[in-house]
This record gives structure tokens, C-alpha cells and sequence, in this order.
């Protein structure tokens, strides 16, 4: 069960999730017989029944025969040969897919059948009226809500695409079987779609064999986008519409948008050496590609449904103006385009692009299958596109051309523009050919346009020769019009390729867009049509408010400590001294004068190292796209207030230089720059830090005027984590934000929290209600940025049913938050106690952690975390630097490798010590009242608990008799006593019995997979033995990645 998506884990109906499954899992079966052959099959059974017998013997409290079960079982495990261990890994991984697939699916049905839904607008907003909040503030704080979910590229992700679409399709097959009006024939057709889809993933290779690429992580991004969000947004915005409506008298406005979507897939270079200037730049323009793609499939459909002829004057008189600059337009073109000659058809070898013959490949296979591993219908960034002709880089190398249309001139190999004869025209570099040479390339490209217009033509006559002529779809034509040209404009940008269009001709920005489509939306009301303006027009105008023309705005992110070294770079060349070398207060000073004055710091002519001028071009491609590409400019590992001057001088030197080179102001506004505090140290100067920025004028008034009286400020759950803790750093985490918060007040300055939260609990992960529920008062005013990463995107927002969901308990949860702020601790003597258990918990998660010198031994030969490494989730290193030791291990492969041997350390080390020690001072029944009246308590402790009702100690012990030196055995048996511990201590201030007892969805949940779950990880165990003696063996290495895989899938988790 997903930590996450435990918000309605309640709502799961049992019986007809348990129904899902055994059908999956019979089908499952039928496949195996066919291709395993049964007798292994009935080994399979005979493992599946040793787990369940003895995992019901433990549940019944019968541990002696539990015992010699499980040994039982790892004693049959350990006889199979390597191509049965094999077999067995893939069949019970994808068993425990199947039931994952099962669940998510039921959780669409629950949210559908449920007449009444908890958390939801209508929910929520009926709550608060009755509770005394008048109908204008509520409508007021909703349309005045800003939410934005920043989906990452952390390496959590453990499926591959290819798998991840069969599943989707298998819970769409789910969907339609619950039809009632389906017949016996359509039932047995559409068990036969099940086992093809079946047989088809387990006939598939269900390992990366190669790392993604940042652009690969960033078009699985926009996957997402496609596959749901994009069928979600409008959804949710009708949702919270109708609610409001219901509520307080009127609809959510049309362009109003509560939420929108970040990304930090293709610009988070925070140790990640692939991600550079240049990606950041292609995936800008792929993103900006994408959105105009969706945009034009949707213009087309409106062009269908649009066919009314009543429309006001106004949209009269704009179809009107485009009729006549049509009519202009094509008498111009045929008046331009007489016959060539032939000796004009031998210069340029061309004639216009034949009709096609066949349709696009995959034209007639659903939205869902477009995109697998191996193709995508994205322009490819290494190549140009078709239709026009590539010229000549500047560096003098050819630009490829493998993938052109027969009938384009190819570069040959010296440069020259080869056509389909044979002969060739010469082609210089860009900026040194002569007019005579434009003129052909030009030439060449306007008939390419001549032969798809002439195309087009035997589809739909000329506007000029349709009189009464639906005016929508005038308008709505020309839109499609820019749109193409806007797309055209960016295949060539993503090539470097010359670019002349009139910026008339395209869509620059999305006020530009709406424009026209909300003209006719008010034509269509004024025109007593408003039924029809408030469907799919309506539907287009509120993705177009809410992706805008980038679908996902980019993040940037990089370390404190790359910008001082080149600041470092910079100073010494200028004579200066060395930036790094001054204390604080000369830093700022001199990057005060700095941002103060009117002319560039950097020179033109300065050369730096490699590292260097990668931040400076970073600096610079954010200077061309500006912030209407662009978002926020995140500092990680920020500690002081000169690491974000730092940043704001980079930024505004790149912005004179590009400006200068441009002849006109930059595009877009400067971007915000967050820092983001991650250490506990860090965190506990995060209030500092945003005085002493706020105190300096400049920076004030540079807030003021640039960024609307607004600050952001990021922290972070991962690092804070696995420095002191979870329990020391939530409650650090909680501090921290309230400091940051008051911090701002003092200056009358706006402050919005970015919070920087993982999957899984260990890393700041768990239920979105909770989570925000449970935020300082004050912290939440109606504004909100959060992360959402790897495996939880495609939990949270794989299904448009379940993003729906999640978008409206985003929404009423920051709604609740900003209306009816939590609840803060009743005295001062809860958070000396709070005080009390993070110094016990923290220091005694360190000096287990850090400070035995047995730990990371053990840690490395209980958990595969060494072999982590070959599973290619992520395009960045598993470490920040190259060193062995904990510090600089990333957290999710921390996190990542305690899940899979469920003992999941990270989430609970050190809280039951913490716990202990204030109980034993006499403390219980204050900690049982924090726990009732404290939400932030409260959620603290029903977070550990959810996490020890996943651990599972006799897993864990056996990883240890297996795997670990006998020597270091006594460490492992100490931390298991320590998990214990702190089972019965937070049992005893949550007052159940039992784990999980106020969540009994969630135990049954994991209950049900541990029939699978357990001889997976026996399995794995088995498996790494093994492979630790024969290291070099690839298909032991096979083996272990898929248990692997089907431990995250049971567990729901990975880091």
C-alpha cells in the first residue's frame, strides 16, 4: 500500500478488490502453465502455500511453527537452480504487481460509487460554512488559492515506461468488466484482452538495460501530463466549480486556477553532471512542443463541435479580417509560385512532397500506446524533423539527417545540400551564405509548405470560397494556424536551426492564446449558447490558464557551493581575491555593490574551467527563456544569505549579457530564487538567513518590485532525515518553518513554503491531507509548493480518476489549512518535551549511524545497497561525491535499501529512545494528551506506526544470519530489539493495541501480499549470497534486480 495514498485506504472495498485479484492471479496462472509448464507451476503453488501457512501462523500468534515454516521454505528456495530462482522472482513480482494494479483500480471505483466522498469540495466546503466561514471568504480564498506540484526525476521510479502502460491498460480492462451491461461475449472478449496484455508483460524484459538521459526522466514527465493530468485538470476545475456554485452562489471563474505543475525534470543539476545547459534548454522547448501538440488536437475537435453560425459582433468582425487576410494571402502565394523552370527543378531537385499512402504508424491504436521505450511521437532533439531543409552548423559539422523524408536534400559529407539526383548545391555556415543561397533554402522550405497547403486544399476549400462560413471555425482555424507555425518554430529552435518567423505568426505566451478563445466563449454566452461555451471550450480555456503554453514550468537547481566557485573564477580573474576565502559579511557587500550597479561583472572574454562555464551558461539559457518558461531557481544546501545573492547576481549579469547580444529586453521576468535548507543545521538557521536577506534594502525592494512582495523558501525532508532522524527532523522541520514564517512578517513580506517531500516516510513522504494538516499555523496561507517524486507520480496522477483526487484534496487540504489553521501546541511545555525526545532520538540515531564503526559494514552487507546501483532508475549518481562512507550516499538509496529488506530503519531509528526517555521521567500522559489535541504530534506518531506495521523483524533477522559477518550479527540483533521498543512506546502513546489499528485497510492490505512478499525477499536473500561469491554473473545479477523490483512492488515503495 502506498504511504501516500493511504488517504482512502478506508474506502477499498475488500471483497471486489479480492475478486480483481484472483482473476488477475488466475489469469496469471493460465499464462504461467503455458509458459513455465506445470511442473513448476505446482512448485510455484507449493512456495506460495509454505509463505501463507506460516505468515498465518505468526498473525495467529503461533511462532515456534511460523519458524519452522519459514525455514522450511528458505531451504527449498536455496535448492533452486539458478534459472527456477529466476522464474520464481519474475512470477511473484508480477503477482504482486497484479494486486497493486487491483488496488489502484478499486480505489477509482470506491471514489466513484461513495455518494458522499470525505475531503472532497463539496465535503470540505460545506464543513466551513457550517463552521461560520461566510460564503465571500470562501469564495474569495479558492480563487485566490495557489498551489503548484512540482513533479521531479528522483530515481524512485522502478518500472519501466513500457511496463507502467500495460498496467494502466489492465486497470482500464478492470473498469470496463465492472459494466453491467456487458454480454457473455464481450465478457470472454475481454478476458481474452486480459491474458494478451498478461502474456504480453511477462514476455517482456522487465529491467532497464540502459540509464535514462535527463530528456528521457523529462518526457516521461510529460507522459504523465498527456496520459492524465491533461484529462484530470479539467475534471477537478468542474469539481471545484460546481461546488462553489453550491456553496456560496458562483462558479470558480474561468481562468482561475487553484493548482498548477512545476517540473525539475531536465534542470535539477544538483550533482547530476548530465544535466546541463543544453538539456535544460531542449526540454524547455519539448515541453512547449508538447503543449502546442495537445493544444491542436483539442482546436480540432472545438472546430468540429463550433458549426453555429450566431455570433456577436466582435468575433464577426475578427472572422471577417481573417477571411480577407486569407484571401490577400493566397493571391500573393499564387501570384509568387508560377511553374519552375527546369533548369530552376534541376538547382533545387525537389518537386512539392507527393499525397500520402497510408496513415501515420500507430494511428489507429489508442492515446495509451504511443509511447513505449523504444519510440515516441516527440521530435527527437539529435535530429531535424521533416519538411525542411538543414543547414550547415556553425562549428562546421553536418547536422544528422537519417531521419528525413525521401524527398528533403540531405547534407552530404562536405557540407554541400545533396538532392535526390545526385547533384549538390553548396551550403556555408550559418550567417556567412550568400543571398543567393538564402534564397534557395528558402525557396525549398516554402515548397514543402506549398505541397501540405495544396494537400490541404483537396480536404476543405479556400475560406474565401465558402460563404456563411461558421465564424468559430474561421477563428478557431487561424488559431490552429499560429499553433502549427508555433510548432513549427520550435522543431526548429530544437535544432539550432535559423528561425525568421514573424512573431505575428506564432504564440508566444498564453494571455496571447486566450485571447480568441475567450472571445468566443463570450460570444457563445451572449448568444444564448451557453451550454455549448461551457463544454469543451471551457475545458480548453481552463488548461490553457492552467499549463499554460509550457505545460510545466522548469525548475533550476543547483549547490551553494558551484556558485561560490564560480564567483571564485570570476573574482580572481577580475584581481579581486578569492570570493570563498572572505567572510560573510564582505561577501555580502561586495555582491550588494555588485547588484547595485548597472554594468555586467563578467567579462566577455574570461575563460574558465569546464565546471564554471557550465553554471554560466546555465546562468545564460535561463536569461533566453525567462521566467514564462522557467519557474523558480532552487539553491540546495543553502546556508547563508549571501548564497542567494549570489545567485541574483549571476542572474541579472546573464540577463545584460543576453540582452545586450539580443538588442532588447530578456524575455519574461528575472526568476525567483528559493535556497533550500536540508541539513538540521541548516534548518535551524533558515529564520537567520531570510532577516538578514530581508534587511538588506536592496534585496527588499528587489522582492517588492520583482516577485510581488513574495518570498519562497524550500526545505527539505530527504537530508534532514538522514542526518539526525525522521523524528528530529520533523520536529526541526516544524521549527524551521515557523521562524522563516515570523521571519517574513517582520518585513510585511508574503512567504510561500516549497516543500521538498519524498515518497516514502523516511523521506518526508505520507498521506498529502496529513501532511498539510499538520503544518505550523500560519505556514499554509492559501499558497503552497510541494514535490512530487518517481514511483508517487504515477501512483498519484498515473490514473486521471485518482489525479482527479489528488488535485481536490491538494485543494480542500490547503483550504482547511489556510481557514482553520491547526491547531499549535496547548503550553510551552509540549515543545520542551518535543525538545526533550528529538535530542534523545537524535543523538541516538547518530551514534548508531555515524558513530559505531561497525554500522556501514553491517549496513552494506545486510541490504543490497551496493547492487542498487545497476537497476538504471535515475540519470544522476547514487552518491554526491566519491566516497564510501553514509554522509554522502543520497537519501533514496539510503531508504531504498532498508525497504527492501523491511526493516525500514531510517523511518523509526531513534524514536523509541526518544519516547522511552520522556516516559520514563514521568511524562506519559502528557505525551497521550499532545497526541489527542496536537496535530502535528499526531501525525508524527501515526507516521511511525504506519511505517512498523511494514517492518517486519523476522525478514530482517533472516538477512542477517544469512548475509552478515558473524562478528557484526550482535548490531543487527541490538537494532531489532531497538525496533521493538519502539513499537510498544509508540503503542503506548497512540493508546492501540495493535499497529495500525486505526487504520485496518491498510494492515489487511499488507497482510494480503505477504503470501508473495516473504519468499521474495527469502528469495533475495538467496540470490545475494550468491552474487556476493560470483559477482560477475549477469544472470544472478538479473535475478536480484527483479526481486528487486517485486519487493518494491509489495512493499508500494521504493525510496
Amino acid at each position: 500500500m502506498t504511504d501516500t495514498t493511504d488517504d482512502i485506504a478506508e474506502e477499498i472495498s475488500f471483497q471486489s478488490f479480492e475478486d480483481d485479484f484472483k482473476l488477475l492471479g488466475n489469469l496469471l496462472n493460465d499464462v504461467l502453465q503455458r509458459e513455465v509448464g506445470a511442473q513448476f507451476m505446482a512448485k510455484i503453488e507449493r512456495i506460495r502455500l509454505l509463505a501463507l501457512s506460516a505468515s498465518n501462523m505468526r498473525l495467529s500468534g503461533i511462532e515456534n511453527m511460523a519458524a519452522l515454516l519459514e525455514k522450511q521454505l528458505a531451504s527449498e528456495i536455496s535448492e533452486m537452480t539458478l534459472e527456477e530462482a529466476l522464474k520464481l522472482a519474475r512470477a511473484f513480482s508480477h503477482y504482486l504487481t497484479l494486486m497493486g494494479i487491483a488496488e489502484t483500480y478499486h480505489r477509482v471505483r470506491k471514489g466513484r460509487s461513495v455518494t458522499h466522498l470525505s475531503k472532497s469540495c463539496d465535503d470540505i466546503f460545506s464543513q466551513l460554512i457550517q463552521g461560520g466561514v461566510t460564503p465571500n471568504d470562501l469564495y474569495d480564498t479558492v480563487c485566490k488559492q495557489e498551489v503548484e506540484i512540482v513533479l521531479t526525476a528522483h530515481p524512485t521510479q522502478i518500472n519501466r515506461r513500457t511496463l507502467q502502460y500495460k498496467h494502466i491498460r489492465i486497470a482500464h480492462l478492470l473498469e470496463y468488466n465492472d459494466r453491467p451491461d456487458l454480454g457473455h461475449e464481450d465478457r470472454e472478449m475481454l478476458i481474452e484482452d486480459l491474458v494478451r496484455e498478461i502474456t504480453s508483460i511477462w514476455q517482456t524484459d522487465e529491467l532497464r538495460r540502459h540509464k535514462p538521459t535527463p530528456v528521457d526522466e523529462a518526457r516521461a514527465g510529460l507522459n504523465i501530463v498527456e496520459q492524465s493530468l491533461w484529462k484530470a485538470v479539467p475534471h477537478y476545475l468542474r469539481r471545484v466549480s460546481t461546488a462553489l456554485k453550491k456553496h456560496t452562489g458562483k462558479p470558480l471563474p474561468l481562468t482561475c486556477t487553484p493548482i498548477k505543475f512545476g517540473s525539475w525534470m531536465g534542470g535539477d543539476r544538483d550533482g547530476n553532471p548530465n544535466v546541463t545547459a543544453k538539456v535544460t534548454r531542449d526540454v524547455s522547448l519539448l515541453s512547449r512542443w508538447m503543449a502546442i501538440d495537445l493544444y491542436i488536437r483539442e482546436i480540432d475537435s472545438l472546430r468540429f463541435e463550433l458549426s453555429m453560425n450566431r455570433c456577436n459582433d466582435r468575433l464577426s468582425r475578427l472572422a471577417q479580417e481573417i477571411l480577407e487576410k486569407e484571401t490577400l494571402s493566397e493571391n500573393l502565394r499564387e501570384s509568387r509560385n508560377q511553374p519552375l523552370s527546369r533548369s530552376q527543378l534541376k538547382l533545387h531537385g525537389q518537386q512539392a512532397p507527393s499525397l500520402p499512402t497510408q496513415l501515420p504508424d500507430r494511428a489507429g491504436l489508442p492515446a495509451c500506446t504511443d509511447y513505449t521505450d523504444g519510440g515516441s511521437q516527440y521530435p527527437k532533439l539529435e535530429l531535424p524533423g521533416t519538411d525542411y531543409m538543414p543547414l550547415a552548423r556553425e562549428d562546421g559539422r553536418e547536422n544528422s539527417s537519417k531521419d528525413l523524408s525521401p524527398n528533403i536534400p540531405k547534407l552530404s559529407a562536405n557540407g554541400s545540400s545533396a538532392n535526390s539526383n545526385g547533384s549538390s548545391t553548396a551550403v556555408t555556415s550559418r550567417g556567412s551564405f550568400s543571398s543567393g543561397q538564402l534564397l534557395a533554402q528558402r525557396k525549398l522550405f516554402a515548397e514543402s509548405t506549398i505541397g501540405r497547403s495544396s494537400f490541404h486544399k483537396l480536404l476543405e476549400p479556400s475560406s474565401a470560397l465558402r460563404p456563411g462560413i461558421a465564424p468559430y471555425r474561421i477563428v478557431l482555424g487561424d488559431i490552429k494556424e499560429k499553433l502549427m507555425k508555433t510548432r513549427r518554430r520550435l522543431e526548429l529552435l530544437l535544432e539550432d536551426l535559423p528561425c525568421e518567423y514573424d512573431p505575428w505568426d506564432y504564440y508566444e505566451t498564453k494571455d496571447q492564446f486566450l485571447e480568441p478563445l475567450l472571445l468566443c466563449y463570450e460570444s457563445l454566452q451572449s448568444c444564448g449558447a451557453g451550454i455549448l461555451a461551457d463544454g469543451r471550450l471551457a475545458d480548453l480555456i481552463r488548461r490553457v490558464s492552467t499549463f499554460g503554453m509550457v505545460l510545466m514550468k522548469l525548475d533550476l537547481r543547483q549547490e551553494s557551493g558551484r556558485h561560490a566557485e564560480t564567483l571564485d573564477a570570476i573574482t580572481k580573474y577580475l584581481d579581486m581575491g578569492t570570493y570563498s576565502e572572505w567572510d560573510e559579511e564582505k561577501k555580502l557587500e561586495f555582491l550588494t555593490k555588485e547588484l547595485k550597479g548597472k554594468r555586467p561583472l563578467v567579462p566577455p572574454t574570461i575563460e574558465v574551467a569546464p565546471d564554471v562555464k557550465e553554471v554560466l551558461d546555465t546562468f545564460f539559457v535561463a536569461a533566453e527563456l525567462g521566467s514564462e518558461s522557467l519557474g523558480a531557481y532552487v539553491i540546495s544546501m543553502a546556508s547563508n544569505a549571501s548564497d542567494v545573492l549570489a545567485v541574483e547576481l549571476l542572474q541579472k549579469d546573464a540577463r545584460l549579457a543576453v540582452s545586450g547580444e539580443l538588442g532588447k529586453p530578456c524575455p519574461g521576468g528575472m526568476l525567483r530564487v528559493v535556497p533550500l535548507f536540508e541539513t538540521v543545521k541548516d534548518l535551524r538557521g533558515a529564520g537567520s538567513v531570510i532577516r538578514k536577506l530581508l534587511s538588506i534594502d536592496w534585496y527588499r525592494e528587489h522582492i517588492v518590485k520583482n516577485h510581488n512582495g513574495h518570498q519562497e523558501v524550500m526545505v527539505g525532508y530527504s537530508d534532514s532525515g538522514k542526518d539526525a532522524g525522521r523524528f528530529t527532523a520533523a520536529w526541526e522541520l516544524y521549527k524551521a518553518q515557523g521562524d522563516v514564517v515570523a521571519a517574513c512578517n517582520e518585513f510585511g513580506i508574503k512567504v510561500t513554503l516549497f516543500h521538498g517531500r519524498g515518497g516514502s516516510i523516511g523521506r518526508g513522504g505520507g498521506p498529502t491531507y496529513l501532511a498539510i494538516q499538520s503544518q505550523p499555523p500560519g505556514s499554509v496561507m492559501g499558497t503552497l509548493r510541494s514535490t512530487e517524486q518517481g514511483e508517487m507520480v504515477q501512483a498519484k496522477f498515473g490514473l486521471p480518476q485518482i489525479a482527479t483526487r489528488q488535485l481536490e484534496i491538494y485543494t480542500t487540504a490547503v483550504l482547511l489549512a489556510t481557514l482553520r489553521p491547526p491547531q499549535p501546541p496547548r503550553e510551552q511545555k509540549w515543545c520542551n518535551l518535543m525538545e526533550e525526545i528529538s535530542n534523545i532520538s537524535c543523538q541516538n540515531y547518530r551514534s548508531t549511524v555515524y558513530e559505531n564503526p561497525e554500522f556501514l559494514a553491517y549496513f552494506q552487507e545486510a541490504t543490497p545497497q551496493a547492487e542498487l546501483g545497476y537497476l538504471n532508475i535515475g540519470s544522476r549518481p547514487t552518491r554526491r561525491k566519491a566516497t564510501t562512507g553514509i554522509g554522502h550516499l543520497r537519501a533514496i538509496p539510503w531508504i531504498f535499501a532498508w525497504t527492501q529488506t523491511r526493516f525500514v530503519l531510517p523511518a523509526w531509528l531513534g524514536v523509541g529512545a526518544g519516547l522511552k526517555g520522556v516516559c520514563e521521567k514521568g511524562h506519559t500522559e502528557d505525551l497521550k494528551a499532545m497526541y489527542k489535541e496536537w496535530p502535528f504530534f499526531q501525525s508524527t506518531v501515526d507516521l511511525i506506526e504506519m511505517v512498523l506495521g511494514k517492518a517486519d523483524i523476522p525478514i530482517a533477522k533472516h538477512y542477517d544470519e544469512v548475509l552478515v559477518s558473524e562478528s557484526r550479527r550482535e548490531l543487527g540483533a541490538e537494532l531489532r530489539r531497538e525496533l521493538m521498543m519502539t513499537e510498544k512506546h509508540v503503542l503506548v502513546v497512540s493508546g492501540h493495541e495493535k499497529l495500525s489499528e486505526n487504520n485496518k485497510s491498510l494492515r489487511r492490505l499488507i497482510e494480503s501480499r505477504l503470501s508473495y512478499l516473504n519468499p521474495m525477499n527469502m528469495l533475495q536473500v538467496e540470490v545475494l549470497r550468491r552474487l556476493r561469491r560470483d559477482d560477475e554473473n549477469n544472470k544472478l545479477r538479473d535475478a536480484l534486480l527483479i526481486t528487486i523490483n517485486g519487493i518494491a512492488a509489495g512493499m508500494r515503495n521504493t525510496g
